[in-house]
């Protein structure tokens, strides 16, 4: 699955651990993300995401 990094803050995505602190299970694709998701680290939305 592919991976996707914060334009903002650098962090990164990575579907095989999800989110867990923020109810995401681990093999959640970042397109299957709610719309409202939002980097853990800065708060910026997922139209601030690039493929890496």
């Amino acid at each position: 699955m592919q991976k996707y990094i914060c334009d903002v803050c650098g962090y990164i995505y990575d579907p095989e651990i999800g989110d867990p602190d923020n109810g995401v299970n681990p093999g959640t694709a970042f397109t299957d993300l709610p719309d409202d998701w939002t980097c853990p680290d800065c708060g910026v939305g997922k139209s601030e995401f690039s493929p890496v």
